[in-house]
């Protein structure tokens, strides 16, 4: 048997830590044992997924030295390799598991579900949904279908008794079927969920090892009963430890930077990330630190994996970035690196357009653009004395600012002109008062090149560090005040 492994990302944002590091770990076991590695993108999310993201996700693997054997962009004989592009192998095999019995159409409306779960809520009752508490009388069913009310294909699930997974870290896990809900397999839209999606592509793809993060553990019960209904022989299943904040939650971007892209922009080495992400979790056999991807590939063995949750340390990841850069790179490798980093061509050229039209000697240059050759600004709170806003508004402004960043689809400045202007009509502020503090919190002084042109070379990862690190500057968000304006933000 050929092992063959892979990785499934969703082109939905932003390249995540976690995305690599499961990458890697896939890669590093499909190489030990002279398999196969196969990149799948799951762009079955219609609203969020983007090409932009797609391309990111393939620049960023590749810049960690994470090389895939088939792949949307490299060809393979399972393709197409894009969920997007696989809608009617989905829909043949979700018509199997309707005509086999092991699916049914639901026509329930959102409004009747959360009445539903309300109901359950009430009376203590899992909140699961089976097929028996959806179902439709016999009349009302048919009156929906010949009306053509939209309708989801969902799986029939047991009621009750005990589903065992076997996963190659954990042994043998128990999880009840009253747990488990009569989930999606196809929406109303004729897209599949990941659960359908998954099976189907993985046995298609002739994936032998799943190796994904243990948040999915839950998903297992529903994904083992589809290989049952088709009759499919089960990849063997290995859910890796989470990655963790320092205070041991999971690891979130409002904690910890958690883009690959952030770390290319602030200038660390794409060895180093490699080498710490697979630190997470594993060891070497004689447990150094330091090592290459070649050398994890070599002496890899997934029982050395540790199921406690691998905490990313961006202080113990700086160490070995800065050990990396001493003893990997002589007077020449560190020119190279930092021409590659910033110092290049294409980046530059971004840049001169906004220094030209202000500077007067060459001289200038430097503390025009230094904000963009720097990761975070030495930032105190007096340096935002001049805005004129008390301190709550401030850091209130700064904080909706991040959420609407973070679901900008496309990072260019159109579109963060417009997230700018929506705000600054619910701060009823002029575009000049409310970028004020932005300035500060993105180029760390009153006065540079433009904010808006300023974020958009940025890009996205590094603009929302700096704007996170303002608000921290400023005192921080406690719980209690980020529920309230959480709240405030819905409402937007």
């Amino acid at each position: 048997m050929t092992v063959r492994t892979r990785i499934a990302p969703s082109p939905t944002g932003d390249p995540h830590v976690g995305t690599a590091y499961i990458a890697l770990f896939n890669l590093c076991f499909a190489r030990q044992h002279g398999g196969q590695f196969i990149l799948r993108i799951e762009d079955t999310d219609r609203v969020r997924s983007t090409p932009e993201s797609e391309q990111m996700i393939l620049d960023s693997l590749r810049w960690l030295g994470l090389e895939w054997d088939e792949g949307p962009d490299v060809g393979g004989p399972h393709g197409p390799y894009r969920q997007s592009e696989r809608g009617d192998i989905y829909a043949q095999y979700a018509q199997q598991l309707l005509d086999d019995g092991h699916a049914f159409k639901c026509y329930r409306t959102s409004e009747e579900l959360d009445e539903l779960r309300e109901g359950r809520k009430a009376a203590g009752m899992q909140l699961a949904l089976k097929p028996a508490d959806l179902a439709l009388d016999e009349a009302e069913a048919a009156r929906r279908a010949a009306e053509g009310w939209p309708f989801v294909v969902r799986m029939q699930v047991p009621n009750d008794g005990v589903c065992v997974v076997g996963d190659m870290l954990r042994g043998n896990i128990e999880v009840d079927w009253a747990q488990v809900d009569a989930q999606i397999l196809l929406k109303s839209d004729g897209m599949p969920t990941y659960h359908l999606a998954n099976v189907v592509d993985d046995h298609l793809m002739g994936i032998t090892h799943v190796l994904r993060g243990e948040e999915w553990i839950n998903s297992a019960p529903k994904h083992q009963l589809l290989y049952e209904y088709f009759g499919w022989e089960m990849p063997q299943l290995c859910h890796m430890p989470l990655l963790r904040n320092p205070d041991k939650s999971k690891l979130s971007k409002r904690k910890n930077p958690t883009s690959i892209n952030y770390y290319r922009r602030m200038g660390f080495l794409p060895q180093a990330v490699t080498n710490y992400l697979g630190r997470m979790g594993w060891s070497m056999p004689d447990e150094r630190e330091k090592f290459s991807l070649v050398e994890m590939m070599e002496a890899f063995d997934v029982q050395r994996v540790s199921l406690g949750g691998p905490v990313f340390d961006l202080e113990k990841l700086t160490w070995l970035n800065g050990v990396y850069i001493r003893e990997d790179l002589d007077d020449d490798g560190l020119l190279m690196a930092l021409r590659e980093w910033a110092f290049n061509e294409d980046y530059v050229k971004q840049i001169l357009p906004q220094i030209r039209p202000r500077i007067e000697t060459l001289a200038q240059a430097t503390p025009l653009a230094g904000h963009f050759f720097s990761g975070l600004p030495d930032l105190k709170e007096q340096d935002f004395d001049s805005v004129k806003l008390e301190k709550d508004d401030l850091v209130k402004l700064l904080q909706f600012l991040v959420w609407r960043f973070e679901v900008v689809p496309a990072w260019h400045k159109e579109a963060l002109l417009e997230e700018v202007k929506t705000l600054a009509g619910h701060f009823d502020l002029k575009m000049k008062a409310f970028l004020a503090p932005v300035f500060i919190a993105i180029t760390g002084s009153s006065t540079s090149t433009s904010v808006m042109d300023a974020m958009a070379i940025l890009g996205s990862d590094v603009t929302r560090a700096r704007l996170r690190h303002a608000i921290e500057v400023l005192g921080g968000v406690s719980k209690k005040q980020a529920k309230r304006l959480e709240k405030e933000f819905r409402d937007l």
